[in-house]
């Protein structure tokens, strides 16, 4: 039986052209609640809009999620705060280890508490800055995706995240307004950029790394 949460959520994500199965979209619906919760003693995300609040913490993760490879099997998530794109993009493809990267305590916290309340097979939670974290040996070379959002796309952090992929990996730039694309050199190059929720004019940036 849907709640207010997880009507909302279907209604948005059927108005976006995309599609979650019934466990799936009660997962969503315990992070949202979850997440609604915490904030109200802690400051993690805008919720004052819910419209907007859902398309922007659960419609984009989720229209992202068919862009990432089948043979997908490692995500990393930068900066990873109230947990989107991270969880919906967990939730969304379940077969993909998460490794959520935040560098404050308290929102770690949360973090682990939703992949608790949620029941999240291969999903952690490094605290820490992600220059340290992806700079260590057994990152170099690992990861096959790594999700972006709200951190300055400048030319040392997209060579940090490309180090840190396989051989033909992908960087994925939750991009929104006018925030212009990284610049990206070899082995690195943009293959498409895609729109997410037209109402918040938001996008995705697909980077892929060939060699």
């Amino acid at each position: 039986m849907m709640n207010d949460d997880t009507t909302r959520i279907a209604n948005r994500l059927q108005g976006a052209g995309a599609r979650v199965n019934d466990a799936q979209l009660h997962q969503l619906g315990e992070y949202l609640a979850l997440l609604r919760r915490w904030n109200a003693r802690m400051n993690l995300t805008a919720l004052d809009e819910p419209d907007n609040a859902v398309d922007r913490l659960i419609v984009e993760p989720v229209v992202a999620s068919a862009a990432i490879d089948a043979s997908a099997r490692v995500l990393v998530d930068i900066g990873s705060g109230g947990g989107s794109p991270a969880i919906p993009l967990k939730v969304a493809r379940p077969e993909l280890a998460l490794t959520m990267i935040e560098v404050k305590t308290r929102k770690s916290v949360f973090l682990r508490e939703v992949v608790r309340h949620l029941g999240l097979v291969e999903a952690s939670v490094e605290t820490g800055r992600f220059e340290q974290v992806l700079s260590r040996p057994g990152m170099h070379g690992s990861v096959d995706v790594i999700s972006i959002r709200a951190v300055r796309a400048d030319i040392e952090h997209v060579q940090l995240f490309g180090a840190a992929l396989r051989r033909q990996g992908q960087q994925l730039w939750f991009l929104s307004g006018g925030q212009p694309q990284p610049e990206v050199f070899a082995p690195l190059e943009i293959e498409r950029e895609m729109p997410l929720v037209t109402a918040l004019d938001s996008r995705l940036l697909l980077i892929r790394k060939h060699t």
